[in-house]
């Protein structure tokens, strides 16, 4: 599980040995592909993935706004994330982004709404 500290983006394993430092990155919200080979997450007002060693960071969404809490979907080739608080989808390599629901400020952060999303 990744872990924040001091501003960056660690993995370790379960019994803490073997601490790997990912990113320098103020990072939230990582959520691991569900193949276990990269890893999204916001940075600064982007969506970024990359491997889950580390390499090859890429920005999915540089355009302007505020994107955020990337949750991939169960077959790892959607994500799903907040734009302004409305959520988007787009494909796995960022390509595709369109506007999946709007306005759910106040159930933005249930899993239940994400899935439903990513299902379409």
């Amino acid at each position: 599980m990744g872990q924040r500290i001091n501003g960056g983006l660690y993995v370790v394993n379960v019994d803490g040995s073997g601490k790997q430092h990912l990113t320098s990155a103020r990072y939230s919200t990582p959520a691991w592909s569900p193949d276990g080979g990269k890893i999204a997450f916001g940075a600064g007002r982007d969506v970024w993935v990359m491997n889950a060693d580390g390499s090859e960071p890429l920005n999915l969404t540089p355009e302007p706004g505020t994107d955020s809490n990337p949750a991939w979907s169960p077959d790892g080739r959607r994500i799903a994330f907040l734009r302004d608080l409305d959520v988007y989808v787009m494909n796995a390599d960022g390509s595709g982004q369109r506007a999946a629901a709007a306005g759910l400020r106040h159930d933005v952060f249930r899993h239940d709404v994400f899935r439903s999303c990513l299902v379409t």
